[in-house]
């Protein structure tokens, strides 16, 4: 049967931990779907673990991701691995509320190319996480919606939801960090497509370390934060090589009204 949602789980060096986020990701998600734990090496510790958890819950399958190391090669490795019309990508240390999944699958079933879990929207919430990094991500989503009209007050979050033939369609240009989520919606916003958003109460992780390098992925984000700005693009301008698959649906491309 084919999934109604591809659940993509990038991992690196989860270990044990990613246990627990795999086991109430399979309680909370209701919808016909897969769980795709990607890992850039096939010793990954996290990948035993996942196994472990394969052999209860089959919708979930370790993936090897064979596009190059680090988290936006996993979660286009993801996307293009999906083999349902929505992809959600969510983080393997607890972060992010899986319960939403659903409702945020459906919202891309009704005609969004991006669905935003949105910790800055009213009903949203942070808790914890770097100060630092959240007072940039604030600015940078609120600033983005205001000013850029992009949809959602959250762009930065990767907590999302996409149209996979979008995706494939207009393709992934990042090569860093999850600087992806914040690409997406750029495109999104620069071809006029439709993205929305819904709260989310985001919690800083409580088992394992976090990987990410502020200084190291700051470029990336500020390269499509700029994106973000301008006129309607034709689709011609804003697609890249990244899609690499032949579409299974044919995209949405120019149906915002």
């Amino acid at each position: 049967m084919t999934p109604q949602v591809s659940v993509i789980v990038p991992v690196y060096h989860e270990g044990e931990a990613v246990v627990p986020s795999l086991e109430r990701i399979g309680r909370e998600v209701l919808l016909p779907a897969e769980i795709l734990v990607v890992h850039d090496t096939p010793d990954d510790p996290s990948v035993p673990y996942a196994e472990q958890v394969a052999r209860r819950d089959p919708r979930v399958r370790a993936v090897l991701n064979t596009y190059g190391p680090g988290p936006a090669h996993a979660v286009r490795f993801g996307i293009d691995e999906a083999r349902a019309p929505v992809a959600v990508v969510t983080m393997a240390d607890g972060s992010d509320d899986p319960r939403q999944i659903d409702e945020l699958a459906r919202l891309v079933e009704r005609g969004v190319v991006v669905a935003a879990a949105s910790r800055y929207m009213p009903g949203g919430q942070q808790v914890g996480g770097p100060r630092l990094k959240g007072l940039l991500s604030r600015a940078a989503g609120r600033s983005l919606h205001l000013l850029a009209r992009v949809g959602t007050r959250d762009a930065t979050n990767s907590f999302k939801a996409y149209d996979t033939a979008f995706v494939r369609t207009v393709g992934i240009d990042s090569r860093a960090g999850f600087e992806i989520g914040l690409e997406l919606t750029a495109k999104a916003t620069r071809l006029r497509l439709p993205v929305a958003e819904i709260p989310t109460i985001w919690l800083d992780r409580r088992l394992g370390d976090s990987h990410f390098d502020l200084g190291r992925f700051l470029p990336a984000y500020l390269r499509w934060y700029r994106y973000a700005f301008g006129p309607r693009l034709p689709l011609t301008r804003v697609a890249s090589g990244g899609a690499r698959r032949p579409h299974r649906r044919s995209p949405r491309v120019g149906n915002r009204g």
